[in-house]
Order: structure tokens, then C-alpha cells, then sequence
């Protein structure tokens, strides 16, 4: 790898930003393309489907076979609420590779006892989340039922670009969210974003089924997205 393409990988790798080396089979001759700069590449299609799934492989090209090198931040679980589903959904996530943390201030849930081998952060959203750093490669979930809790964390996730934000509750409950997030001034847009009720439907009744149910609709988020926010 030459110095200069080191040098940007590392860059990139230091900001949590996805990147691909490309490197031509014939000739060696390789070329650094940091996501942000997919759109506007001769083989934007290809590279924008690699990041999606984040994995490297051999590709076809009008100008021959390429090999592409993908560099994807390790993705991020942040959810707020040490309740009964982030019991189960905290280690189906680390099982898939997720960076589990959970957040919530209330003492008597948020204890390592309750999450053996998971970051539980027992502090306010608005205390704990700056710190965290989530970004495009972070999923968000808000479990608690309190708007005190789980609203000012929507909002954060909404503007660091979380790729999943979703949200625990019926549709009533997330009509009268919705009108309290229009109310601090959260636009229709980010508002969109959000799934809720959280999860895909198939029927989830248990804590476990939920958790099933929520990193399917993540899943589908992370590998099925547009080609733009990839």
C-alpha cells in the first residue's frame, strides 16, 4: 500500500468514515475513495453496493477486473432504557458485532448486574451521549417510555446522523411523541426517521421477540439502505 493512501486510510479510519481501496488486477495500480467521494466515482454503483455490505471482493469493470479493499467503522448499538428487551437485545447485538451501550439514569435498572459484558452508562441522555460520539455507523434505539429520557436522545441521534433511530411504543404514544418532537423544533424530515413502533412487524409479543424484531429493522437499515447514505 502506498504512503499516501495509508495516510488517508488512517485518516478516515480515525473519523469513523468508510473508505475503499481500488486496486486494478492487471496493472497493481491502486486508488484511495473515501465515502464521501462515491457519488462522483466512474464506479459509484460498485462502491456504493460494497460499503453497503462492507465486505471486499473482486468486481467487474468496463476497464477490467478490480479488487476492491472496503473499510467500514464497526457499527454501534446505543439504546436507551436498561429494561427487559435491551436484556435480550444487547447480546443478540454484540453477537452480530455491534458496540453495545446502554444509557439510562435510572440506577436501580442501569447496573452491571442487569448487563454482564455491556457499557451501561447511568447518567442522563444529555450527559452520556456527547461523550459516545455516535455517528452514521451508529444505531439508536429508545426503550424506556419516558419522554424524559428517550426524547432528548432521539433528538441527538436525528442530528449525528444515526443510520437507524427507533423508538419503543404504540402509534398512539408515538402521535403525542411526535407533536412534543414538533415542539422543540425537530423537523418533519428527522421526524420521518424515526421507526416506530420500533421493530419489524411480526408479531413480537416477548421482550426476546422484540429484541428479534428490532435488529432485523436494523439489519435491513445497515445492508438495504439508499445508495446515498451509504
Amino acid at each position: 500500500m502506498r504512503l499516501d493512501i495509508l495516510h488517508a486510510l488512517n485518516t478516515e479510519r480515525a473519523a469513523r468514515r468508510a473508505a475503499i481501496i481500488v486496486t486494478d488486477i492487471a496493472s497493481g495500480a491502486q486508488r484511495f475513495v473515501p465515502s464521501a467521494e462515491v457519488a462522483a466515482d466512474p464506479l459509484k454503483d460498485t462502491l456504493a453496493a460494497h460499503l453497503r455490505s462492507g465486505k471486499s471482493g473482486m468486481a467487474e469493470t468496463p476497464a477490467g477486473r478490480v479488487f476492491l479493499t472496503v473499510y467500514v467503522p464497526p457499527p454501534k448499538l446505543v439504546i436507551t432504557g436498561a429494561v427487559h428487551i435491551s436484556q435480550a437485545l444487547a447480546p443478540m447485538a454484540r453477537l452480530l458485532g455491534y458496540d453495545v451501550t446502554i444509557v439510562d439514569p435510572r440506577t436501580a435498572f442501569a447496573n452491571p448486574e442487569r448487563f454482564p459484558d455491556v457499557k451501561v452508562i447511568a447518567e442522563w441522555p444529555d450527559t452520556a451521549l456527547p461523550a459516545l460520539s455516535v455517528d452514521r455507523y451508529t444505531a439508536f434505539a429508545a426503550l424506556t417510555h419516558d419522554p424524559k429520557i428517550d426524547e432528548p436522545a432521539l433528538i441527538h441521534a436525528l442530528s449525528h446522523e444515526c443510520f437507524y433511530v427507533g423508538a419503543l411504543g404504540s402509534r398512539k404514544t408515538h402521535a403525542r411523541r411526535v407533536e412534543r418532537l414538533r415542539a422543540q423544533g425537530v423537523s418533519a424530515a428527522d421526524i420521518a426517521r424515526i421507526h416506530a413502533p420500533i421493530g419489524l412487524a411480526i408479531g413480537a409479543v416477548s421482550p426476546p421477540e422484540i429484541a428479534v424484531s428490532i435488529l432485523a429493522e436494523i439489519t435491513a437499515r445497515l445492508r438495504l439502505q439508499s445508495e446515498q447514505a451509504a
